[in-house]
């Protein structure tokens, strides 16, 4: 049975179900990343977060944060969607589809000229999301495979915005920028960039 999905801007009451989404999508590092939303959120850079629900209640969530793009010309602020998880039991049914496409239209709304995030090449490409270093744009860490450092560029990108992306220092403390050995390894090597 199909089960309507509506995309919202995550609300008071939201943080527990948010919590069980992470939890059940990012296991062993769920932890962190509900500490780094929750030190986004306290310094004003989680820009966007959304929930997608339906009649069983919240089964996705997303989160756009503030990051820079250090060009020749100045800083860009520009964004970084991160984290983005599905509820197991509803994975493959398009809900994380429908999530990234309202967090690109919120980024869009929001002014962003370009918006980043670190995923499956395959996932993200057939859902619009090029590689970053196609269009001039570096990853923030050499942990990022190549094309695993995906964006999109927005309305208000111009050509000059090229450079390396710059994330928040809180992503760093917590050492959730790529992806550490063995798990990067065997990254590389499916992917055939060892």
């Amino acid at each position: 049975m199909a089960h309507e999905v509506t995309i919202r801007p995550v609300g008071p009451g939201d943080a527990a179900a948010v919590g069980v989404v992470v939890e059940e999508s990012f296991g062993d590092q769920a932890a962190s990343i509900l500490d780094v939303l929750a030190l986004l959120r306290s310094a004003a850079d989680l820009r966007v977060e959304l929930v997608a629900e339906d009649e069983e209640g919240i089964l996705g969530h997303v989160a756009l944060s503030r990051a820079w793009l250090d060009a020749r010309e100045r800083l860009v602020d520009v964004l970084v969607l991160s984290p983005i998880g599905v509820r197991p039991a509803r994975q493959g049914s398009g809900t994380g589809t429908a999530l990234l496409a309202a967090a690109v239209q919120a980024a869009a709304a929001a002014g962003a000229p370009l918006v980043f995030l670190e995923g499956a090449p395959g996932f993200y490409a057939e859902r619009g999301w090029g590689v970053a270093s196609d269009h001039g744009l570096e990853r923030p860490s050499l942990r990022i495979p190549d094309p695993a450092c995906r964006v999109v560029l927005l309305a208000g990108h111009e050509p000059w915005m090229t450079g390396r992306l710059v994330y928040p220092d809180v992503w760093w403390r917590y050492d959730l920028v790529g992806l550490r050995d063995p798990d990067l390894a065997e990254v590389e090597s499916a992917l055939g960039t060892d």
